[in-house]
């Protein structure tokens, strides 16, 4: 589970919208709107990304792909160690004698 945002989303487009339209500096923005000054920088930045703007960056659903993919692939390897494990156990029962039971 996520940590919970400290700004909402709310406030980010709006400060995101104002830095682009106004042409003010981001940090006059941030501060007559009560958010750190490289938050504001963060988020300006990722919008740039998400309009195909900056290539140095992923775009947000990009960066969702990312993290799924990632999760996808632990997920995998959690099954993949598993399955080793599984048959490891099995060969040893098959390469173990076999005693019949005396009557």
């Amino acid at each position: 589970m996520p940590a919970p945002r400290k700004y909402p989303d709310e406030l980010r487009e709006r400060a995101v919208r104002e830095v682009r339209t106004t042409g003010r500096p981001i940090a006059h923005v941030a501060k007559d709107l009560g958010i750190h000054n490289e938050a504001l920088r963060g988020w300006v930045r990722q919008a740039e990304a998400d309009r195909g703007e900056r290539g140095d960056r992923l775009t947000t659903a990009e960066l969702d792909q990312l993290k799924q993919l990632r999760r996808e692939n632990a997920e995998l390897r959690r099954a993949n160690e598993i399955l080793k494990a599984a048959s490891v156990f099995f060969a040893q029962e098959i390469d173990r004698p076999r005693t019949r039971p005396s009557r």
